[in-house]
């Protein structure tokens, strides 16, 4: 099943670096059994809302393995779509 309810909130440990500016930039993901997901570049970054989800904060499309996934910031927690 595909939809909202396919869908949940997961909040991750996130290792980020912040520029001069202000800026966060993702570089990996850490689950909960501390397996480590690199993100190999951000493709975007905007203030956006998660329909499967619900919560709004920054969006970043980031590529992971290859793989394009959003991570969002809902300071100060960062969470994915984790599906269940």
């Amino acid at each position: 099943m595909n939809g909202p309810m396919s869908r949940r909130k997961h909040y991750v440990q996130v290792v980020s670096s912040t520029d001069a500016e202000g800026h966060m930039m993702p570089l990996v993901v850490v689950w909960d059994d501390g397996t480590r997901y690199e993100v190999d570049r951000v493709l975007d970054r905007r203030q956006a809302y998660s329909p499967r989800t619900g919560g709004t904060g920054m969006r970043y499309t980031v590529c992971v393995g290859g793989r394009a996934t959003y991570l969002y910031y809902e300071g100060p927690r960062w969470f994915v779509e984790a599906k269940y």
